[in-house]
This record gives C-alpha cells, sequence and structure tokens, in this order.
C-alpha cells in the first residue's frame, strides 16, 4: 500500500494544501540572514577578532546567541556602506 492509496490522500493535491494550512513555509528574507563573526570578517575584510571587539563595543549591530555573536546580513550591508562613504568607525 502506498501512501497515495490510502482514502484520505486521493487527491494527490490534498498533502500540499493540508500542509501549508497547517504551517505555512516561511522563507526568510536574503538581508534577514543571521552571520556569525567569520562570515562578517570576510564581508569586511577585517580579523574575527575585530568583529568580536566591534560587536562588544557596539560598533557593529549584533547580538548574542550562547557565547557567540550573531549579525544581520542587512545590518552588515549598512555597516559597510557607511564605511564606503568615509564613516569610519574602527579608526
Amino acid at each position: 500500500m502506498t501512501w497515495l492509496s490510502a482514502p484520505y490522500y486521493k487527491d494527490p493535491f490534498c498533502v500540499l494544501t493540508k500542509f501549508r494550512e497547517a504551517s505555512p513555509i516561511l522563507i526568510p528574507d536574503k538581508d534577514d540572514i543571521l552571520l556569525n563573526s567569520r562570515e562578517v570578517a570576510f564581508l569586511l575584510d577585517v580579523s574575527p577578532d575585530t568583529v568580536n571587539e566591534l560587536a562588544r563595543r557596539s560598533l557593529i549591530p549584533a547580538f548574542k546567541k550562547g557565547r557567540q555573536w550573531r549579525f544581520r546580513k542587512r545590518d552588515i550591508t549598512s555597516f559597510k556602506r557607511q564605511q564606503t562613504r568615509g564613516f569610519n568607525v574602527a579608526a
């Protein structure tokens, strides 16, 4: 007996419809992705220790999840844009 032969699944689209009604699939915006300090260091071309220090001093928007710093990608891209405009926080 396959899963489609059960009386509940006579309509092959029934499963998909009931799944979407029960729990909608939320796809995060690409800028809402969370990054760790190593990934941010790669984007900003600095060391991960520098990223952690900037986060500790509240110069980069960040929050702690456990013992690690987490960063929203949109905040990092905004920070990077400010740096390229001549607003140098790290100096």
